[in-house]
């Protein structure tokens, strides 16, 4: 942990540009890798934006922002993203088979002594590192949306994963910023397995006419004291975020994780949330 300096993130998103920003700010040195020229040019404007906002909040320094911002390097290229990194953070889409993928692919770039973590909010760590030559280096660390308010780390250990791999990533998380959690595998971890219920429920209430999607988010707001309403969150994640969830924990885990038809009908017709502009909000307007 001592000589721990830089850290790879795979996946430029809502989740990878978080994590750069939380880690630079920590005073890492970060390698931000996505395919998508945009995507990593967008990345840098989210992160300097949010930065800011700590500022004008107290909550960071200008000079520090400058800091941490200087030490934040893009590439389009896997092998410039994993050939000196101490730490490898995959937040790629929640795709079981592109998550394997990319650690093959880390496995041969990177040095024996590198950590993969994937930020999957639900799926195996045993089954992703697998993959690789290094089960014993390769951990889940499951950050949460908007990464730089957001407290919570779930640490999740694979059924190889050595104590040492759960100690520097527990380590890490901690010099963020994080409060971490030990988690031993199972579909959905803690708090997805939670969330998606919850969700799931808000969105079949929706369906059956129960009450209106503003007035679901105020009653669980109000009166059961969560900070956002669980459709609110959905939005926020992304609908179609939320479906591959769902899908993966209804194939693991039985019917009470079967997705409501209006999850799937509103990804049919693009409505993301937030990102599209609409889901079960309009943000049009």
């Amino acid at each position: 942990m001592v000589n721990l300096r830089t850290i790879s993130v795979i996946g430029a998103g809502t989740m990878g540009s978080g994590i750069a920003h939380v880690a630079a700010v920590a005073g890492f040195t970060v390698i931000l890798h996505d395919v998508s020229e945009q995507q990593l040019h967008q990345a840098l404007r989210n992160i300097s934006k949010n930065m800011k906002k700590g500022v004008e909040l107290g909550k960071l320094r200008a000079s520090d922002t400058t800091a941490a911002m200087a030490r934040i390097h893009t590439t389009q290229e896997l092998e410039v993203a994993g050939q000196d990194a101490d730490l490898v953070i995959e937040a790629v889409l929640e795709q079981i088979d592109l998550k394997i993928s990319v650690f093959k692919a880390l496995d041969e770039i990177c040095p024996p002594y590198t950590i993969l973590a994937t930020n999957t909010s639900t799926m195996s760590p045993t089954e992703i590192g697998a993959a690789t030559k290094r089960a014993d280096r390769t951990i889940a660390m499951h950050f949460f949306n908007p990464v730089f308010k957001m407290k919570l780390v779930e640490i999740v250990r694979g059924l190889d994963t050595s104590d040492e791999t759960f100690q520097i990533a527990q380590a890490i998380a901690q010099r963020m910023g994080k409060e971490t959690v030990e988690v031993n595998e199972f579909p959905g971890f803690v708090t997805s397995r939670i969330n998606c219920l919850v969700g799931n429920e808000a969105m079949r209430m929706l369906q059956e006419g129960v009450a209106s999607a503003k007035d679901i988010d105020k009653a669980i707001k109000l009166g059961l004291n969560h900070p956002m309403g669980p459709l609110e969150l959905v939005d926020l994640v992304g609908l179609d975020s939320r479906l591959r969830n769902m899908q993966y924990l209804h194939e693991k885990l039985g019917e009470t994780y079967r997705p409501a038809p209006i999850l799937e009908k509103y990804v049919k017709a693009e409505r993301l949330g937030r990102k599209s502009g609409r889901g079960f909000y309009d943000y049009a307007k």
